[in-house]
């Protein structure tokens, strides 16, 4: 069934549209994957741990969040493992409202194609996804496409960033360290929609220079992301 019919499909031919428009994507997943996985060996976790974390949480606000309160509780400072856990549960809460206004397109699938096509759905792909569904996209296996082309680099990434972490003994010297931080304001341009975003942007980072000089660390992470998402949802219930 072609792409703008009114049907739902699950089919090759939409894992490949979809695989084919997220390799853009699929770029910038692997170098934010190079920068996490440089924290994580910063940290002292092994190139398979953060393997692992990537593949399991797959989230990179989430994961860079952990690295951060992970190296102190190690050592037994900081947050303690259980804060931990509920920080990761807490910035990837979004994606339980990613997953709702996708039932509308999948929800008629069966498990076994709907659930693995949720597993790798990230920010990027989801926008993507949702802007292919309104051009009359209706293959559904358009998302698991797009994920796929951001899941494998991001692995890869990680494995990479951990690798050269143990070739470079600072890489901050190289400034490999800037990755994120460049990666991070790459993605905010390339969101920014409209001069009334400034107001959501200027509130977390208020709530973030706020919360580093309390409580520096992932914290700040977190109460800018809970912030922002506070006063972009105040400004559309607005509207």
């Amino acid at each position: 069934m072609s792409a703008g019919s009114g049907a739902t499909t699950f089919g090759w031919g939409g894992f490949r549209r979809g695989f084919r428009r997220a390799q853009p994507l699929g770029l910038g997943a692997f170098v934010y994957g190079i920068a996490f996985g440089l924290l994580a060996r910063e940290i002292g976790l092994s190139s398979l741990e953060a393997l692992l974390m990537s593949a399991t949480v797959y989230s990179g606000s989430a994961q860079v969040a952990t690295v951060s309160q992970l190296g102190p509780a190690m050592r037994g400072a900081g947050i303690g493992y259980g804060a931990i856990v509920a920080t990761i549960l807490l910035i990837n809460a979004r994606y339980l409202l990613y997953s709702a206004t996708l039932r509308p397109w999948m929800g008629g699938l069966p498990a076994w194609q709907s659930y693995p096509s949720l597993f790798v759905l990230a920010d990027g792909n989801w926008i993507l996804a949702m802007r292919a569904h309104e051009d009359g996209e209706r293959d559904a296996a358009f998302v698991v496409g797009t994920g796929m082309a951001m899941f494998a680099p991001w692995l890869g990434g990680t494995v990479a960033g951990s690798l050269a972490g143990t070739l470079i003994a600072d890489p901050t010297r190289v400034g490999l360290d800037f990755l994120l931080v460049a990666f991070s304001a790459a993605m905010g341009v390339a969101m920014f929609r409209a001069r009334g975003d400034l107001a959501t942007v200027g509130v977390a980072l208020a709530v973030a220079l706020a919360v580093d000089r309390i409580a520096p660390g992932g914290w700040t992470i977190v109460a800018a992301g809970l912030a922002g998402g506070a006063a972009a949802f105040a400004r559309e219930s607005r509207r």
